[in-house]
Formats: C-alpha cells, sequence, structure tokens
C-alpha cells in the first residue's frame, strides 16, 4: 500500500521482476479491505496513506486477527516512529529512501521461518505457552497475539532459556543471513517483547549481557 504513484509503480515492477505476484492499493480503505478479505503472504505499508493512515490500518488489521507479515515503509524515522510501528502490529520496519537490495532483504527475511521449528505448535517455558503458528503468547494475566518477529524472537528464547544468545545468533535466526538490520532495530524488539511478557504477566525477564548478548532468565517462575 503505497499513495505515491511512481514509487507504488516502482516497487511493484521491482517485485514482479522478482517472482512476486503483487497487487497495488493507493488508499486505507482500499487497503484495509485489502488485506481482511485476501489471502497474501506480505504487506507492504506505507504510514502516511489518505482516508485510513497505516497505522490505523495496521492496528485494525490486527484486531480483525490478520497475522500476515507487515513490513511498513516510511519517511518518518525517529526512535518513537519506529515504536509506534512496531506496537502496532509491524514485522518490521524501513525507512525512506531505501536501497532496493536492502527492501529484497527484508522481505525474503520476512518470507522465511527456520525449516525445524515449522511444524510445532505450541513451546511452554516457565510461567508462559507460545502458539507458534497463530503468534499467540499466554501467560497467568491472559493472552496476547506478537507480531511475526516478535513471535521468532521469543521463540528463539523460550527454546534457548538461561543461555545468554549473542546479537550475532539473533540476527541469524530471527532475521536472516541476507538481511541487513541496524543494531537499534534489535534493542526495539528485545523491549517489545519484555513489553509482551509483562502483558501476559510472566515472571521470566529478558537479561541484557552488556557486551554478551540476551539471555531469558526462567527460574524464578
Amino acid at each position: 500500500m503505497e499513495d505515491e504513484k511512481d514509487l507504488r509503480e516502482a516497487l511493484r515492477d521491482t517485485l514482479v521482476a522478482y517472482g512476486y505476484t503483487v497487487e497495488c492499493c493507493s488508499n486505507g480503505p482500499d487497503g484495509l479491505g485489502s488485506i481482511c478479505s485476501e489471502g497474501c503472504d506480505l504487506v507492504l505499508l506505507d504510514r502516511m496513506l489518505p482516508g485510513i493512515d497505516g497505522l490505523t490500518v495496521l492496528r485494525q488489521a490486527r484486531q480483525a486477527g490478520v497475522r500476515t507479515p507487515v513490513l511498513m515503509l516510511t519517511a518518518l524515522d525517529a526512535v518513537g516512529d519506529r515504536v509506534a510501528g512496531l506496537d502496532a502490529g509491524a514485522d518490521d520496519y524501513l525507512a525512506k529512501p531505501f536501497a532496493t537490495e536492502e527492501l529484497l532483504a527484508r522481505v525474503r527475511a520476512l518470507s522465511r521461518r527456520p525449516a525445524e521449528w515449522e511444524t510445532d505448535i505450541g513451546l511452554c517455558r516457565g510461567d508462559v505457552e507460545l502458539q507458534v503458528q497463530n503468534r499467540v503468547l499466554t501467560g497467568p494475566a491472559g493472552t496476547h497475539t506478537l507480531s511475526q518477529r516478535e513471535c521468532a524472537l521469543l521463540e528463539l528464547f523460550l527454546r534457548n532459556p538461561g543461555v545468554t544468545l549473542p546479537r550475532e545468533r539473533i540476527l541469524l535466526n530471527v532475521w536472516g543471513p541476507d538481511s541487513e538490520v541496524e543494531s537499534g532495530n534489535i534493542d526495539n524488539y528485545i523491549h517489545l517483547v519484555r513489553r509482551r511478557l509483562r502483558l501476559v504477566g510472566s515472571q521470566m525477564k529478558l537479561i541484557t549481557r552488556r557486551g554478551a548478548g540476551y539471555r531469558l532468565e526462567t527460574d524464578k517462575c
């Protein structure tokens, strides 16, 4: 979904050239209807859309149960803007202007999950259960639906409780080997996963080990 005609057509032509089937929308209402009514594998969503802005489109789609991965494209690149997009349910965030190679890498990363994880339905650790396929986290205080990136990150920690995971491994497992991800993007998602754990009432702690990585502590649950 992109309201700038030249950019919309350029994105369409690029993705089609790389073998993707593309449907374009130029405004928020049409885009929201398309996301909610038609099956798609990935959504590229501009934040500044006429009719309904991108953040509202995203929130309403998530509230309607849409779990399709969303890559938000926007000229707003302040930390607060990125956090707002991720909090609304975006799986990744790419600031304009961007290189075609980086866009394609992020599209590939969002379209891919580690093959050995695909058959798992539920994952229980400590005081939470993560339903991987539908990305639902359940804890003592209730349930919360995660974005694809949040789910992949939390899944990685739940599969490695008590293990300090270096940033390099997190990048490889969650974003993939081809993705060009800024270091701050990992910190944003760590912050979001901590918030999701608190929302469901979990006592588990995601600890930062300065210079080493991150560790999920479950022994107090």
